[in-house]
């Protein structure tokens, strides 16, 4: 399963004994989960006041963090395109896979000291993961652009000779060039009605070449030929053809443009190749910086949600556990057994099946409550599911 519950529970005599007690009831003899002792660094609590206030404002960080987190992970498949299925092993938490980081999980001391407040080390966080969503807008946006120039012109490169771009079907010999009085047309025609271009073309208006008509190529649906008439009937002929379900396609052939529209087409087929390797690389740097960012911020709120809910001094165990499918219910059911003492009201709450209750200054929201601090974690960053 990708989805971890990080919870707490107030110290026994020491902590060692609080995550046995918890462990033996839940792993060893019913076997519901994995368990891991989850690392919180001494933090500096402040006042209580600062404690109720930090928790709302970390309920939406936690939010927003994990939003672009997501976004990052999200954008990294989308540029990835037809090798998306690498997209799981480019999600790395520094360059470990996303349950390992956690599992293992480690404050890091030089990004978010601990001698600052803890108001400080969210807003750290906030302005970090402000700088990605920022430059992750930039650059989207400038790729995006790219990659939609390119997709314009490959488009016109192909699909039906109604629409698609004519130049690099035709050639110089296909046209007459630089007269005074004579143009040469493009005309798109339906298969069904390719005899009767060929019978009656030179009939449409007058002054219209003989024989001047060729097949260049055709489609599934239509076939492409050229005609030669006086440039003064062309309006006419365009006219008289639409009636007959011939289709004048606009063209001037000019050597220097269909080149300059070939050397467009390479030039940002080589600036796409170009771009897509830094902003890769840049992706997974940042994925993991906010990933990394993510579980700082679940290990601050439960910090200050075990202060808050356990109270001073600081005694509590945080625990990662990693339920096994289908004992989602029954783990629940143990750890109430465990801790439901902790709040009178909890066994109240759960005779009368209600699972959402809003705490004033917890900051929980309508969270599900338990008589222990909880929080989720999902490490699948690739499904749209929430933490």
């Amino acid at each position: 399963m990708s989805e971890y519950w990080l919870i707490s529970a107030p110290g026994d005599k020491t902590c060692q004994q609080t995550f046995d007690t918890m462990n033996n009831l839940t792993s060893k003899q019913n076997n519901l989960c994995n368990n891991y002792k989850f690392h919180i660094p001494d933090l500096k609590v402040g006042t209580l006041d600062q404690l109720v206030g930090l928790s709302d404002d970390l309920g939406k960080l936690d939010t927003y963090v994990e939003q672009i987190t997501r976004k990052v992970a999200a954008y990294l498949g989308e540029v990835l395109e037809d090798q998306r299925d690498k997209l799981h092993e480019n999600l790395l938490a520094n360059n470990t896979d996303l349950s390992i980081y956690l599992i293992r999980f480690q404050w890091d001391m030089a990004k978010y000291p601990i001698k600052q407040s803890l108001r400080n080390i969210a807003d750290i966080i906030s302005k970090q993961i402000g700088q990605i969503d920022g430059d992750l807008k930039t650059k989207a946006t400038a790729y995006n652009n790219l990659k939609g120039n390119l997709q314009n012109l490959e488009k016109k490169q192909t699909g039906s000779l109604l629409t698609r771009n004519l130049a690099d079907l035709v050639k110089k010999d296909h046209f007459i060039l630089d007269s005074e009085y004579l143009t040469t047309l493009l005309v798109i025609v339906p298969k069904i009605h390719c005899q009767e271009w060929i019978a009656n073309y030179e009939k449409i208006t007058d002054m219209i070449v003989p024989r001047s008509s060729t097949l260049i190529t055709q489609d599934n649906d239509y076939c492409l030929y050229n005609v030669t008439l006086f440039k003064k009937v062309t309006e006419e002929f365009k006219l008289h053809a639409r009636e007959k379900k011939f289709i004048v396609r606009d063209f001037v052939y000019n050597e220097e443009e269909l080149t300059a529209g070939k050397n467009e087409i390479t030039k940002l087929i080589t600036d796409k190749k170009k771009q897509f390797g830094p902003l890769v690389r840049w992706l997974k740097v940042n994925f993991s910086e906010a990933f990394c960012a993510l579980i700082h911020v679940k290990a601050l709120r439960v910090f200050v949600e075990s202060v808050l809910r356990y109270g001073l001094p600081v005694n509590f165990q945080a625990i990662l556990i990693q339920p096994h499918k289908k004992s989602i219910k029954r783990l629940r059911e143990c750890l109430n057994q465990l801790y439901g003492h902790l709040d009178g009201s909890s066994a109240g709450a759960q005779a009368s099946g209600i699972d959402n209750v809003d705490i004033p200054g917890l900051g929980l929201g309508h969270a599900e409550y338990y008589p222990y601090v909880s929080y989720k974690i999902n490490v699948d960053m690739i499904d749209s599911g929430k933490m």
